[in-house]
């Protein structure tokens, strides 16, 4: 069987993406550190699958990569493993430009080293964002692939300097490439940090629900499974050295999210609607975007389609945290 190797696949999008793949005819090695936002309780239930690898290492760690991949020479290197809380890149930048900058350099430096042994048809795969093009405010039609960087936070920076490294490498050392730019993502196994999460779990406890600003920042939606669906044709049928946006149309402020989500929680799950009393703005976070929005016509002729819709997709995250 064919090599897969995922970078920081006990983490969010990462595991959810390792028990889609580990169903194919693939060995999937799995390399994660293991943070405070991975967690190997969400892979339980294929640790033990014959395909399935696990290596505790940090991607940094150059010369330990090195022996994975000479040991498992893989087909497609999807790099999952970042640092990707906004909030956490402002108070600790450092940890961002460690991970996100030089972690990916480390993998790129060690295909490099190897690209002997590579499958012929290798391809490496970047997950990046739709934050690395900046505020879209006066884009209708939203960003599209090759429009220029322009980042807002230190995340983002971080994101776009690994873009920029990935891109060079492609073309100086002659290592091919993807690069994917998803939209914001929620689901089950979301690290409590994030929006969704603290929204639903905030309605659950009866605690204040925070709002940054006067809570119009816009965003798109997808629910995690439709991104690694995406991520996973990207690499199957997507064009050597492309780049391809993964965007829903399920845009939204954050006041109409946490309204809606409150509704479903009343509604669905019978919550009572003293709910919707717990919003509560607070003081906006330094460089905060107003509008994320994407042009991603171009991954629909690859055959791509999501399969959930923002009720669906919000009812079955609803009921994981419940």
């Amino acid at each position: 069987m064919k090599n897969i190797i995922v970078t920081g696949g006990s983490g969010f999008v990462g595991s959810n993406f390792v028990k889609k793949i580990v169903n194919y005819n693939f060995n999937v090695i799995n390399i994660d550190k293991l943070t405070y936002a991975s967690n190997n309780k969400y892979l339980e239930k294929i640790k033990n699958k014959k395909n399935y690898f696990f290596y505790k290492k940090n991607i940094i760690d150059t010369k330990s990569i090195i022996q994975i991949l000479k040991k498992h020479p893989p087909l497609y290197l999807f790099n999952f493993a970042a640092e990707s809380h906004v909030d956490n890149s402002i108070n600790e930048p450092a940890k961002f430009l460690k991970t996100n900058i030089f972690g990916t350099y480390s993998l790129l430096n060690s295909i490099a080293h190897i690209k002997n042994k590579l499958d012929k048809k290798f391809k490496f795969i970047q997950i990046s964002t739709d934050e690395v093009f900046g505020d879209v405010i006066k884009k209708i039609e939203g960003s599209i692939e090759n429009d220029f960087y322009n980042p807002s936070s230190p995340y983002s920076a971080s994101k776009a300097s690994a873009d920029h490294l990935v891109t060079a490498w492609g073309r100086t050392f002659n290592i091919p490439y993807n690069i994917t730019y998803s939209c914001n993502n929620y689901g089950p196994n979301q690290n409590k940090e994030k929006f969704i999460p603290v929204i639903i779990k905030n309605a659950i406890k009866k605690k204040k629900i925070p709002i940054y600003g006067n809570g119009k920042q816009i965003r798109d939606w997808i629910y995690v499974e439709d991104n690694i669906s995406a991520i996973l044709d990207v690499a199957l049928f997507g064009k050597k050295n492309e780049k391809y946006n993964i965007g829903r149309d399920n845009l939204f402020t954050n006041n109409q999210l946490v309204k809606l989500i409150l509704n479903i929680l009343i509604n669905k799950f019978g919550f009572n609607k003293q709910i919707l009393g717990l919003v509560e703005h607070v003081k906006d976070r330094p460089g905060h975007d107003l509008k994320y929005k994407q042009n991603y016509e171009k991954i629909k002729k690859l055959g791509w389609s999501p399969d959930f819709n923002i009720i669906s997709g919000l009812e079955k995250t609803i009921q994981f945290y419940l």
